[in-house]
């Protein structure tokens, strides 16, 4: 009987997740892992996203749940191609999950994939999938403390997103204060703060998820001239 350590699968992960960036870049096609808690606002930030990239961003979608498919039948709605994962309780995708989906999607057709991780801010922080960019969504009913209790998710995080802010006059969510503990873990990432209901303060996040499609098509290019 062979024994794998947990050291053994991480490696496992990360090698196949190596697999999938190469096969991405290859391709020109860029990966966003979109991390949050359940009721973030990750579907409902996708299609907002999804329907402001129309006509410019050829989009791919992999939603990850536990169970059920109503967040893949959301964004199939939008006519966008989408692979639906079930991790009958699992608490995160991994890349050999990914690996798979990625070979239900038309990658030469597509210039992004967005994964849409199972909701949770532990266990995805843990399990390179191949992407571009990890994105982080949360939402102002939350609180606003959280950079500090899950360090880990906000500190391997591109972007973070705080959702739902049309409800903040309603929590004792505090931007101010989000944005203080946040630059404690990570200095670098860039922060929307959105409200995929109004519309409020979606185009600068739209225009950083263009650049990380647009940076997957010249680097594919640039490979292919060498």
């Amino acid at each position: 009987m062979k024994v794998l350590l947990a050291q053994e699968l991480t490696k496992v992960n990360s090698d196949v997740a190596a697999g999938n960036r190469r096969r991405l870049a290859s391709l020109g096609v860029a990966m966003v892992n979109i991390i949050g808690s359940p009721g973030a606002g990750k579907t409902k930030l996708l299609e907002a996203t999804l329907s402001l990239m129309a006509g410019t961003i050829r989009t791919g979608v992999i939603e990850g749940d536990v169970w059920t498919s109503r967040d893949g039948q959301r964004i199939a709605a939008c006519g966008i191609p989408v692979v639906q994962l079930n991790t009958q309780g699992a608490c995160h995708l991994d890349a050999a999950m990914v690996s798979s989906a990625l070979d239900n999607l038309n990658l030469t057709g597509l210039d992004l994939v967005a994964v849409e991780n199972v909701g949770n801010l532990v266990c995805p922080a843990s399990f390179d999938l191949g992407e571009t960019r990890r994105v982080v969504v949360l939402s102002t009913a939350e609180g606003d403390d959280k950079p500090g209790k899950y360090p880990a998710v906000f500190r391997g995080a591109h972007a973070i997103v705080v959702s739902k802010v049309d409800l903040i006059g309603h929590t004792d969510f505090r931007l101010e204060s989000f944005e203080r503990d946040l630059r404690l873990v990570n200095r670098t990432a860039a922060l929307f703060p959105v409200s995929a209901r109004n519309g409020t303060g979606l185009d600068p996040w739209v225009h950083w998820l263009c650049g990380v499609a647009k940076s997957g098509r010249r680097q594919s290019v640039s490979q292919r001239g060498r």
